[in-house]
């Protein structure tokens, strides 16, 4: 969250917060003839100039003054009422509730992974981290008919809720050893694939060497601090190694649409459901003391 004015809202911190989130539509500004009043919608965050290089080649995910709603201002999720540009709202089918709505987000941001990753039918997949992100990348890649899905995640409700969402193999990364287990599996080459949802030194290292000659490790995780890799570990066997941020143009609505086709499932992701007043102990202490059985919690706003 940005301390100092953000280069477009010019918004910095407090802010409200929630970048996650389904509403209803109050009004309609002047000239906006394609949504109407009690539509049911969710909002893509991304804040983008559209006027630099990332932006005009169609990549708003990289904008270079890039931000979000609710993390960067123009209010957020937690708000009883917000007022977005056109652009950032999508509504949503009968068939879909809020609830559901609210999880295309972090949906998205796993749909454009494997999107732009090098998946293609028949590969498996290595996938680090059973969070949130961890866990709609299951379901994505459950989604395009991936038939080898391998978790590594210490958590065992987390393990849990990974078998839960698709995935065939789940490991323990502190009893097993991720590399020879995904090498066993793969018929002794590894994984095509690996997408880092965890962002840890440890987990770096496995997947580099739990992928094939001319494998990918896409990175999807968001760092807290800087990492290391031995560049000759991909040099030797001719790996890659790319990331991937948040999402483009077309995701939220593909995502939608798989949700409303039940191409995605994603209602289980939501373990806990509570009220405004119910989120300091319920919602952040909960994230804090107790994230490994909880994937997401939603906040009812405005009944």
């Amino acid at each position: 969250m940005p301390i100092t004015p953000h280069p477009i809202t010019g918004e910095s911190v407090p802010l409200t917060l929630g970048h996650e989130f389904s509403g209803v539509v109050e009004e309609v500004g002047e000239g906006v003839t394609d949504m109407r009043v009690g539509q049911r919608v969710v909002v893509q965050p991304i804040i983008y100039d559209g006027t630099c290089f990332a932006c005009k080649s169609g990549y708003i995910n990289c904008c270079d003054k890039n931000g979000f709603v609710g993390l960067s201002g123009w209010g957020g999720g937690l708000a009883e009422h917000i007022v977005l540009p056109r652009s950032t709202v999508f509504a949503i089918p009968d068939n879909v509730s809020l609830e559901v709505g609210a999880l295309v987000e972090p949906l998205a941001v796993a749909w454009h992974a494997v999107n732009i990753s090098p998946y293609k039918q028949g590969d498996s997949v290595l996938v680090l981290g059973g969070g949130p992100i961890g866990l709609a990348v299951v379901q994505c890649l459950r989604a395009r008919g991936c038939e080898k899905i391998i978790v590594s995640e210490v958590a065992g409700r987390r393990r849990e809720f990974a078998k839960q969402f698709g995935a065939h193999f789940a490991l323990n990364p502190m009893t097993d050893d991720v590399v020879t287990r995904v090498r066993d599996i793969c018929g002794g080459q590894g994984a095509n694939l690996a997408f880092d949802a965890a962002g840890v030194q440890a987990g770096l290292d496995q997947a580099i060497l739990a992928i094939r000659a001319r494998g990918t490790l896409v990175n999807i995780a968001v760092w807290e601090k800087a990492a290391s890799l031995h560049p000759n570990n991909l040099v030797f066997r001719e790996r890659s190694y790319m990331g991937v941020a948040t999402y483009v143009e077309g995701d939220f609505q593909d995502v939608i649409n798989a949700i409303a086709s039940g191409e995605l499932k994603p209602e289980a992701m939501i373990t806990r459901k509570i009220s405004m007043n119910e989120i300091e102990e319920k919602g952040f202490k909960t994230l804090v003391e107790d994230k490994d059985n909880h994937v997401k919690i939603l906040v009812e706003v405005a009944p």
